[in-house]
């Protein structure tokens, strides 16, 4: 069970952030500089309690219209190995001491516990408090065997990162965060699993639409 420490980040996450955001493709600010505001998310906990996992929705409000986008973030007591180039920046917690911050789609911890929250073996926690579940963030798994928990090969896009695993099941994490049309279900047409969840948008209305989307290969 991850424990939320009450305490200081310097620097802040959404500090990092704003430096960080514009080196990626899926990124669309307009302004001189990325303005990201936090707009939701949620966390999941590390079974060996050493990562911290949290999904974050920031709002960026620096272009002519925002955009939300979806940034999975990992916490490690020490650097990751090989994971230079996921790097977002280091930052002092105010208990625990330096945090090297990562974009989590490159941690495997991250990915084996995304993984199980799409089967149904993990649950999704509450951003801010500890020990409680988030009952907003929904899954659904129709797939016929277990969620891979390793993928090999992570490909950001404009729109998505897309992290696949050897035997062709792709997991696609969807950076702009787009509202589900009412009315409609929020899987895709074809997908074996999703995660959705819900954000604030500027006006302050909460809307709801899809994180993640699972893809298995057939026959594999």
């Amino acid at each position: 069970m991850a424990v939320i420490h009450r305490t200081t980040m310097k620097p802040t996450k959404l500090e990092l952030l704003t430096a960080w955001l514009p080196s990626r493709p899926w990124y669309h600010g307009g302004g001189d500089e990325p303005r990201p505001d936090k707009a939701g998310g949620f966390r999941l906990d590390d079974p060996e309690g050493e990562v911290g996992i949290e999904f974050m929705v920031v709002t960026d409000a620096s272009g002519a219209e925002p955009v939300t986008y979806l940034v999975p973030l990992t916490y490690r007591g020490a650097p990751l190995d090989g994971a230079e180039h996921a790097l977002i920046g280091t930052s002092e917690h105010g208990v625990l001491g330096t945090r090297w911050v990562y974009d989590g789609c490159h941690d495997p911890v991250l990915a084996a516990e995304l993984a199980a929250l799409i089967e149904g073996r993990a649950e999704a926690q509450a951003q801010s408090l500890t020990d409680t579940a988030d009952r907003e963030v929904t899954r659904a798994y129709a797939g016929e065997g277990p969620v891979p928990a390793e993928f090999t090969a992570v490909t950001d896009t404009e729109e998505h990162t897309e992290l696949s695993a050897p035997d062709g099941t792709t997991l696609r994490v969807l950076r702009t965060l787009r509202p589900a049309p009412d009315g409609t279900p929020l899987a895709e047409l074809g997908a074996a699993g999703h995660v959705a969840g819900v954000w604030e948008q500027p006006d302050g209305t909460r809307v709801r639409g899809l994180f993640f989307v699972l893809h298995e290969t057939p026959g594999a």
